[in-house]
């Protein structure tokens, strides 16, 4: 099969397409026979050398596949072959055919295309899963989301809109990305350009209360604006280290307003944790992609050839919602 690998580590200049060998599904999985994946962070980190795949899972890059079920591995039930399906996967979703868990599998609505369907596992789940099973997020609560015009946030803010309508979202945002968040929903959206400490951009517009569940990938340099706007009992959930892993605390602050800080990685999570995590997800949030109450943001659908472009578009931070890889 076709795939895209890697010759050593570094930029974008490692990637190529070659032949692999077709992998086999094992017990519980299947073989997916990938029509589209997408490209996320994680990728470019994995890229340069930093970010390894679980124990036995493919070396391969890509995180999510869309597609149909060309074969099943032992003792699945509840599928078959030619079913059209999405999930996540440890690796190898930038391939021809990636293997996944019959568990983390997820049935495409008739209503979704494949370039649609390779959004929503990464993005949607991450935001899904640390917004509303992690942060305990609900309806009249304010949300903040870093990271404007990204994937995470994109998803993060039409789940938001799509199943607590009544909470407050603040995003932080560059200044070429601001009219489309606003446009998204967000109810304030700051510029973290001119406003790097938010937290009294926040104080004001939630009358000094503060933020009950704040979504974070930035890490150290956000740590200190994130705890001074959190809430009484509120939530940071830190998904992102990118400007760093170690920042100074007032652990002071936070014992008197009863708050949170809980560090949060989907991929290295075990395979049934990762199940629950689906099945939730497909009750509560696959509904509104069938009925497009959530319809996925695709800034640009590549080709398998051209991956490397598709890495440095999401390198240059040009896009907003989601980069496709198109393997079909």
């Amino acid at each position: 099969m076709k795939a895209v690998l890697m010759d050593g580590f570094g930029g974008i200049e490692v990637l190529k397409v070659g032949e692999v060998a077709t992998p086999a599904p094992g017990e519980g999985q299947v073989l997916v026979k990938v029509h589209a994946t997408s490209i996320n962070r994680p990728d470019l980190v994995q890229r340069e050398g930093k970010y390894p795949p679980p124990p036995g899972d493919s070396e391969i890059l890509g995180l999510e596949v869309a597609g149909t079920i060309e074969s099943l591995g032992p003792n699945v039930t509840g599928w078959k072959v030619g079913d059209r399906v999405l999930s996540l996967v440890g690796g190898g979703a930038y391939a021809e055919y990636a293997v996944a868990y019959a568990s983390h599998l997820m049935p495409i609505p008739e209503t979704m295309s494949f370039e649609e369907a390779a959004c929503v596992c990464e993005s949607y789940i991450t935001a899904f899963s640390n917004l509303f099973m992690i942060g305990g997020l609900k309806d009249h609560n304010t949300t903040i989301i870093h990271g404007g015009g990204g994937g995470v946030n994109t998803a993060g803010v039409q789940l938001c809109k799509a199943l607590v309508p009544d909470t407050k979202i603040i995003v932080t945002a560059h200044p070429s990305k601001i009219k489309r968040v606003q446009e998204l929903g967000a109810d304030l959206v700051i510029d973290f350009t001119t406003t790097p400490d938010f937290t009294d951009v926040v104080k004001e517009f939630t009358h000094k209360k503060g933020a009950d569940v704040i979504l974070d990938h930035v890490g150290a340099k956000y740590l200190a604006p994130n705890m001074n706007s959190l809430a009484y009992a509120g939530r940071l959930v830190i998904i992102g280290i990118i400007s760093g892993i170690k920042a100074e605390l007032n652990l002071a602050l936070m014992m008197v307003k009863r708050q949170q800080i809980i560090g949060s990685v989907l991929r290295s999570r075990p395979v049934k944790d990762k199940a629950a995590i689906v099945a939730e997800f497909t009750t509560t949030a696959l509904p509104k992609f069938a009925d497009r109450t959530i319809v996925p943001i695709i800034e640009r659908v590549f080709t398998l050839d051209q991956v490397a472009e598709a890495h440095r578009m999401m390198e240059e931070d040009k896009h907003f919602g989601k980069i496709v890889l198109k393997i079909r």
